[in-house]
């Protein structure tokens, strides 16, 4: 008689035990899969935030005067007619000592 009652309990015990840490979709592996896929969100949200900068950059391209006036200036050194160029170099002392 207590055979028959301790057969079914570890048969049960062990199910649960496998269906809770065995197998491909055991705890520990949701737990990893559950990081991975935060990790995966932070992610995805970085790269939309640099998409939509990007976005903006474009528009500010394709419609601001003023953004591609600046370019114009600070990497090609371009100028409007009538106005003269500045450019300043880092002074070199070159005394008669230093040969």
């Amino acid at each position: 008689m207590r055979r028959r009652q301790i057969i079914p309990a570890i048969v049960i015990a062990l199910a649960i035990y496998f269906a809770l840490f065995g197998g491909e979709y055991s705890l520990f592996a949701l737990r990893t899969l559950e990081r991975e896929k935060e990790r995966e969100e932070a992610a995805v949200e970085r790269l939309q935030g640099e998409v939509d900068s990007l976005r903006a950059w474009i528009d500010s391209l394709q419609n601001d005067p003023a953004t591609l006036e600046k370019i114009a200036r600070e990497r090609y050194g371009m100028i409007k007619p009538g106005e003269r160029l500045y450019r300043f170099t880092e002074w070199v002392d070159r005394s008669p000592e230093d040969g």
